[in-house]
């Protein structure tokens, strides 16, 4: 058996997150969730559709981090087009989560008080329109009770709570389809809505992952690991998708 990574179980773990979705915009943001974008669709999702990162849709498997790389371009999507694809909740986004809590709200606008803030992040960015419009998965590459907090400092994306009072429009597309991490596998598929503990990583414990994390997680009886990547899938990730290796800079390796 091929020796695998924690960045190539990650990867697929993200991969997995789009199983079923079909006819979507498949949008992940970031290094590690492009890979798992590209490997679904080049595997088991072929009818989705993503960009360049930059203004096309790509028929072609494309290399991350390479701008001259070529594309077969199936169309052209400028930034402003995005937001009908958002509007209408055919898309699919992987974000980031500088906090997240128990119940799916995230941060990535500031740590520390909001009106005067200890650090000032990236901002509101999308994440409001992402969560009340379609299915919305996290990628956070360090999990620690620093970032898997009681109560976020700001809400980005609204959690299950948030939008547990709103009209019925909202709360049925809301939803929050995994959290991933260099630990393990979350989801909210649960009748309280919180967050649980799906599966470890390899070589990874369940205590380690509720000792890392800020707040009480779901943990059932039986607790696995994910599926590890396929010989094609790992042949994907190194040779097509990023032959240079740049996800490993996510993992300090």
């Amino acid at each position: 058996m091929i020796p695998v990574a924690i960045d190539e179980v990650c990867a697929v773990a993200i991969a997995e997150a789009f199983r079923g979705d079909g006819e979507i915009l498949c949008n992940p943001i970031g290094t590690t969730p492009i890979i798992g974008g590209r490997l679904a669709r080049a595997t088991f999702e072929p009818d989705m559709v993503m960009t360049d990162t930059i203004s096309v849709l790509a028929a072609n498997t494309l290399p991350v981090g390479d701008p001259d790389a070529e594309r077969l371009v199936e169309a052209w999507m400028p930034y402003r087009d995005i937001f009908d694809v958002v509007w209408s909740g055919r898309r699919h986004i992987v974000m980031g989560a500088s906090q997240i809590d128990a119940r799916g709200n995230q941060n990535l606008a500031a740590i520390g008080d909001w009106q005067k803030p200890k650090a000032q992040l990236l901002g509101l960015r999308g994440a409001p329109g992402n969560l009340v419009n379609h299915a919305t998965t996290y990628w956070v590459p360090n999990h620690s009770t620093r970032t898997f907090v009681p109560e976020v400092d700001v809400v980005s994306g609204p959690g299950y709570d948030r939008v547990a009072g709103l009209s019925a429009a909202v709360r049925d597309n809301h939803e929050i389809r995994r959290v991933v991490s260099n630990l393990g596998v979350f989801d909210f598929a649960n009748d309280e809505k919180r967050m649980q503990l799906v599966s470890v990583h390899p070589n990874i414990t369940v205590d380690q992952v509720v000792e890392a994390t800020g707040f009480e997680l779901v943990v059932g009886d039986e607790v696995v690991e994910p599926r590890l990547p396929t010989d094609e899938e790992l042949h994907l990730i190194r040779e097509v998708i990023d032959p240079h290796g740049l996800r490993k800079a996510e993992f300090g390796s």
